[in-house]
């Protein structure tokens, strides 16, 4: 499959690829201790709800409850950019995938 045109990537188009990524926090970010897990290894990362979305996510209006304390690595994520197109073709082959074997 090709990458989708930047034009073509629309985020009221897309299953949320970017808010079901690992968010690892860095220093400086000031996100609200709840919705912060540490992984085994140490990093403090976004905690995720049970179907793997970002708890920061309010799934009545899709769109994040924290945007003004997001973190650094949120704010850097911009539609449409070579990032976000590649993670959301490697999320539709994935389910494409799920799909014809199930």
């Amino acid at each position: 499959m090709t990458l989708e045109k930047r034009s073509e990537v629309s985020c009221d188009r897309c299953d949320a690829v970017c808010c079901r990524l690992t968010v690892v926090l860095m220093p400086g970010d000031n996100v609200p201790r709840h919705l912060v897990d540490r992984l085994p290894d140490g990093p403090e990362v976004m905690r995720k709800d049970e179907d793997g979305w970002c708890a920061a996510v309010d799934h009545s209006k899709m769109n994040c409850s924290i945007y003004e304390q997001r973190p650094s690595v949120c704010r850097k994520f911009s539609m449409g950019s070579a990032y976000c197109r590649s993670e959301r073709e490697r999320y539709r082959d994935r389910h494409l995938i799920d799909i014809v074997l199930a």
